[in-house]
C-alpha cells in the first residue's frame, strides 16, 4: 500500500474516495482549492442512479444517510416547447431507482463522514513535479508542498493531474449555459413555480432550452442553454447583469413571456457562464507509475446523460476497492482500476454525446420527448 496518498480535488469522487480508504484504516488526504466548504454555490438537484452513484454510497457506508436527504418525487420532468405548450409530463415517484438529492447537501454529507484533518482547503495545485521512485511533488498557490506515493487527480475538467498522463484536452461542444435563479420571497415565485412543476422543466427548441427546478426552500435553480460559437460567449461580460439579460431577450425572442421571465427575472447578480466542453469517447491513457485520474478529470462528457457525479463517485469507489484488494502491489490496483473506468466511462460518453444532440439539434423537442419516453 503506497505510505503517502493525496487527491486533488475534494468533489463527490474524491470524497468517496478518501471515504472508503479511511474505513479501510489508509491515510489520504484531499487538496482543494476552495477556501472552505461554503467558498461557493454547489449546484442543483442531481439524480442518483441505482447501478453506479448508489452502489457507490454502498460501499462507502453512507447508503442510509444519503436516503434521509431524498427529495421524493422530485423526479418529475416536465417537456414543453418554445410556446409552453406541453409535450410531456412524467410525475414524480417516490419509489424512483434515480431518486433526487441536493448536490450540496451530499457533499456536505461526505465531508462530514471524514476527520477534519483529511480535508486541506485553501490548496490550488500549480505545478506537480516527478520525482524518484515514481513519487510526485504538489505544489500549492500559498507556498505549501506534498510529497505522494500515490497521486489521484480528481480536480474536474482542467485538471492539474491529467497533463502527466496524456496531451487530451477538453473540446467546447458548441452549448453554452447561464445560469439563472429566481429568491423563493419573489413576488412571482409562485406563478413561475407552478409552470416548473414539482420537479424539472425543460422548456426545447433547436438549438435552444430553458431549464430550471424548485429547490427546498421554494426557491428556482436553471440555465439558459444555447447552442454558441465560443467566440461568441467569450466577447461577453458576464459581471454586465442587465447586458447580460437583453442579450438572453433577443436570443428568445419570440418565445412564451412566462417562459422568459424565467431569465429575464433571475435574481442572480452575476450569472455563471457554463459552457459545455467534453474528453473524446472513449479516450484512455498508459498507465503512469505513481498517478490516475477519477471523474471529469478521467472522462468529462456533457451533463445529458446525467452521469457525471454518478460516474465519479463509482469511480472513487472502484479505485479505493482495487487499493484495499492490492495492498502489496499498487500498480496491479491502478491497472485494474483503469481498464474498467475506461470502459465504463466510453460507453457512457457516448450516449452523453448523442443525448446533447437530441437536445439541440434541428429535430427539437421532440426528440428530447422521444428520449425521455425511452426512459
Amino acid at each position: 500500500m503506497p505510505k503517502t496518498i493525496g487527491i486533488i480535488g475534494a468533489g463527490l469522487g474524491g470524497l468517496v474516495l478518501s471515504r472508503i480508504l479511511h474505513l479501510n484504516g489508509i491515510e489520504a488526504i484531499a487538496f482543494e482549492a476552495e477556501s472552505s466548504p461554503r467558498a461557493r454555490p454547489q449546484g442543483g438537484l442531481l439524480d442518483i442512479h441505482e447501478h453506479n452513484g448508489q452502489q457507490a454510497l454502498m460501499a462507502a457506508g453512507l447508503y442510509q444517510d444519503f436516503l434521509a436527504l431524498v427529495r421524493p418525487a422530485e423526479d418529475a420532468k416536465r417537456i414543453v416547447d418554445k410556446d409552453g405548450t406541453v409535450l410531456l409530463d412524467i410525475p414524480g415517484s417516490p419509489l424512483s431507482r434515480r431518486p433526487e438529492v441536493d448536490r450540496g447537501e451530499l457533499r456536505a454529507m461526505l465531508l462530514n463522514s471524514l476527520p477534519a484533518y483529511a480535508i486541506r482547503w485553501g490548496h490550488k495545485a500549480v505545478s506537480i513535479e516527478t520525482l524518484s521512485n515514481d513519487r510526485h511533488e504538489v505544489a500549492f498557490e500559498n507556498g505549501n508542498t506534498f510529497k505522494a506515493d500515490l497521486l489521484v487527480g480528481a480536480d474536474g475538467a482542467w485538471s492539474a493531474v491529467r497533463p502527466l498522463m496524456t496531451d487530451a484536452q477538453p473540446v467546447y461542444s458548441g452549448t453554452c449555459f447561464i445560469e439563472i435563479a429566481y429568491s423563493a420571497g419573489g413576488r412571482d415565485a409562485a406563478r413561475l413555480a407552478a409552470m416548473i412543476g414539482t420537479g424539472t422543466l425543460m422548456a426545447i427548441a433547436p438549438g435552444k432550452s430553458i431549464i430550471a427546478h424548485r429547490n427546498a426552500d421554494g426557491s428556482i435553480s436553471g440555465y439558459a442553454a444555447l447552442n454558441q460559437a465560443e467566440a461568441w460567449f467569450r466577447a461577453i461580460d458576464f459581471s454586465n447583469t442587465r447586458r447580460v439579460r437583453d442579450l438572453m431577450s433577443v436570443q428568445f425572442e419570440g418565445w412564451s413571456q412566462p417562459l422568459v421571465d424565467l431569465i429575464l427575472m433571475s435574481t442572480l447578480d452575476h450569472p455563471a457562464l457554463r459552457p459545455i466542453f467534453f474528453l473524446p469517447a472513449g479516450h484512455e491513457w498508459r498507465r503512469k507509475p505513481g498517478l490516475t485520474l477519477l471523474g471529469d478529470a478521467a472522462h468529462l462528457m456533457s451533463p445529458f446523460a446525467g452521469e457525471g457525479a454518478n460516474l465519479a463517485m463509482y469511480d472513487g469507489a472502484e479505485l479505493a476497492g482495487a487499493l484495499v484488494a492490492h495492498p502489496d502491489d499498487m500498480e496491479i490496483a491502478l491497472t485494474r482500476y483503469e481498464r474498467q473506468m475506461f470502459a465504463r466511462a466510453g460507453s457512457l460518453a457516448k450516449i452523453s454525446a448523442q443525448n446533447l444532440a437530441l437536445f439541440f439539434g434541428d429535430a427539437a423537442p421532440q426528440s428530447a420527448v422521444g428520449l425521455f419516453k425511452g426512459l
